[in-house]
């Protein structure tokens, strides 16, 4: 991957989340709609209590979602 094709902001996380919690990004952004009504740090601590997500990776996935949600 070059410089100018290198993934950047929260999807550069996506890969490493896939490998280390076993489940498509696809899968995650299901699980947030079903508590779309949180505010964004309080979906992030929801993944990490509920499902042992570090807090990176929870926040990346979390402004991902939000981000399509506000389009």
């Amino acid at each position: 991957m070059t410089e100018e094709t290198k993934v950047k902001g929260p999807a550069s996380y996506f890969p490493s989340i896939e490998k280390k919690y076993g489940q498509p990004i696809s899968h995650w952004l299901e699980l947030l709609g079903t508590v779309s009504g949180k505010k964004h740090m309080e979906m992030v601590a929801w993944l990490k209590d509920e499902h042992g997500m570090g807090h990176g990776h929870a926040n990346a996935l979390v402004a991902h979602y939000l981000a399509g949600v506000k389009k």
